[in-house]
């Protein structure tokens, strides 16, 4: 199906660009959303038309998302989710859940501009793209933790995997620490009783 495109559409053309495409990604997505026309020789000469006004309204939504990106670029963004002690997730972070942390700290995004890379199913800092327009494209993180402090700990650089290991070695320490205390105090109460018999 022929389609004229009204905005720039990632991987299929620019503005103005007359694109073959299937008939269900022109019906349900394209049409719907306004991105193109069919093109019939009216929808062209129409376009032709309205040409400098697309353009103009382009640009200005443009200049919108580039002033929005430049506040957003690398914004860090905190989901609190359940998850196991190894750091696996009990579900995942979805679009939806980067969108709704945005918006919480007034940002004002949709999930439909979230692009995940991979779905997030573990806790830490995971990079995300935002799309605010289609020549327009910032990225995020997302800081997916347990609780607060948790989130604050992997802001600063250290992973949970990092924490534990930590922890563990210091309490092996405190542990062989003990053992030492321990050793030391049974050779003193050795040597006392040897002391006793020599005097």
């Amino acid at each position: 199906m022929k389609v004229i495109l009204l905005e720039r559409v990632a991987k299929l053309g620019q503005m103005g660009d007359v694109v073959d495409v299937k008939a269900g990604y022109a019906r349900n997505f394209l049409l719907p959303q306004g991105k193109g026309l069919t093109a019939s020789a009216a929808n062209i000469a129409n376009f032709e038309t309205q040409k400098a006004q697309l353009e103009a309204r382009n640009l200005e939504t443009k200049a919108e998302a580039e002033a929005l990106g430049a506040k957003l670029a690398g914004q860090q963004f905190v989901v609190i989710r359940s998850a196991s002690d190894a750091g696996a997730l009990y579900g995942s972070v979805t679009p939806r859940d980067a969108a709704d942390a945005a918006t919480a700290e007034g940002f004002s995004i949709d999930k439909k501009q979230i692009s995940l890379i991979h779905p997030i199913k573990d806790l830490g800092l995971h990079a995300v793209a935002v799309n605010l327009h289609p020549e327009v494209s910032v990225e995020i993180e997302m800081n997916v933790a347990r609780s607060v402090e948790e989130a604050e700990l992997q802001a600063t650089g250290k992973s949970i995997q990092e924490r534990a290991a930590e922890e563990e070695a210091a309490a092996e320490f405190e542990i062989s620490e003990l053992f030492d205390d321990i050793g030391s105090a049974a050779s003193d109460d050795d040597g006392a009783p040897a002391s006793e018999e020599e005097a």
